[in-house]
């Protein structure tokens, strides 16, 4: 699969401000055509979790962030109760950067044409854990067969990070009994993300 970043050729040449130009101006696909704004990415660079979300909603199209609606809310609300922050401690991104029409799910020519944007992402924060939140997303990068409400919580392993998925916080909106699943497995990716960073301070002592 071909890498749509800047600097495909050169891991090395890889930086945040020519992913995030390249992303602006980017018409790879008709998505590009309906956006007020695209929807790179926020949270700290130093960060060891990537939560990745499907697309932008209309919010995000407005604001320019990833998860500022009422799913975002929800979502922030969950990450505060296991200590973590979108400000803080983990980088939340999309699989397509621009909104897609509706807010339906983003096409698989429009994940192909936006997937090497977020590859360059991971490649710059080099993250411990990604965490796919929904389906969508469960299936672009983790199996097509993907079905989130049997396999959510469950830890995968692609080259060297591991992998996991949860509710989207949209379908908890929706149905708000899997919340106690999905906090569930927020309390896991925070005990899981300890364990990896505990045996690695143990390799370097």
């Amino acid at each position: 699969m071909n890498d749509h970043t800047p600097a495909a050729a050169s891991t090395a040449a890889l930086t945040w401000e020519r992913i995030s130009e390249a992303v602006s101006s980017c018409t790879r696909c008709p998505l590009c055509q309906g956006r007020r704004n695209t929807v790179f990415g926020v949270g700290s660079r130093e960060a060891e979790i990537l939560f990745v979300g499907e697309g932008p909603g209309e919010q995000e199209d407005r604001q320019g962030e990833p998860f500022v609606g009422r799913a975002g809310q929800l979502l922030d609300l969950m990450l505060a109760a296991v200590g973590l922050s979108r400000r803080r401690n983990v980088y939340i991104a999309n699989i397509v950067k621009c909104r897609p029409p509706g807010n339906r799910d983003p096409l698989p020519e429009e994940q192909e044409a936006c997937i090497g944007y977020l590859r360059g992402q991971t490649s710059l924060l080099r993250p411990k854990i990604i965490v796919c939140l929904g389906r969508i997303a469960a299936c672009r990068l983790i199996d097509p067969e993907f079905r989130i409400t049997r396999q959510h919580g469950q830890i995968f392993e692609r080259k060297g990070i591991l992998m996991t998925a949860t509710f989207h916080p949209a379908a908890l909106l929706r149905n708000p009994g899997q919340k106690g699943d999905a906090f569930a497995d927020f309390l896991m990716i925070r005990d899981r993300i300890g364990e990896v960073c505990e045996r690695t301070e143990l390799v370097y002592e």
